[in-house]
């Protein structure tokens, strides 16, 4: 009786755990400083949680100083985890766009480099039908006369940061604002978008 109890819990630790699973969904943006991409997709409704770390590159588990140094063809990116039920994935896309300058190659404000690139990684085809039809209403109605230069690429393995740069806009709240307000970040996304800016 025991064991047959056992069994039925079981399956219904297993069962919940799937529907978890199946009620959640990820993507992954790349917009210069990952700090402050985290920081921005914190602010959504929805969105489960944000991971900081390096993607899109040739190098496995690399190291900050690896990807910062520009050895390992990563960037700087945040996975963001959300509730397709509360947000959706255009609505996630929508809001990248109007909270980085789509203008830059190999860079975002201050931060100089491919690491620092801006760029979409897909997964799958229907987040790249979702991306690749954003990137073709914003490049008729964008509010600036630069061409985009934003890729949108298959995902690869997503490898997160060391511990000390998750959350670090809540960790060291004064080093954080001074750096994004040194870097320019907002005051040029203001530039850009003007009243449509995604914050």
């Amino acid at each position: 009786m025991k064991a047959t109890a056992f069994r039925f819990m079981l399956a219904i630790f297993v069962c919940a755990a799937a529907s978890a699973r199946a009620a959640t969904d990820t993507a992954i943006f790349a917009g210069g400083c990952f700090w402050c991409v985290e920081s921005d997709f914190d602010t959504l409704p929805g969105v489960i949680s944000t991971t900081s770390g390096y993607t899109g590159g040739h190098v496995a588990n690399p190291s900050y100083e690896q990807v910062s140094g520009k050895h390992t063809g990563h960037a700087e990116a945040v996975e963001v985890v959300f509730d397709p039920q509360k947000i959706s994935y255009a609505q996630l896309v929508e809001f990248f766009w109007r909270s980085i300058d789509p203008t830059t190659k190999d860079r975002q404000f201050c931060d100089a480099g491919s690491p620092y690139r801006s760029e979409i990684f897909v997964r799958g085809t229907e987040q790249r039908a979702v991306a690749e039809a954003s990137l073709a209403a914003l490049e008729k109605s964008k509010p600036f006369e630069a061409p985009i230069v934003t890729e949108i690429t298959d995902a690869g393995e997503f490898y997160a940061a060391e511990d000390y740069h998750q959350d670090y806009y809540r960790k060291n709240p004064l080093r954080y604002s001074y750096y994004r307000y040194g870097c320019g970040r907002d005051a040029r996304v203001k530039e850009l978008w003007g009243k449509s800016v995604a914050h």
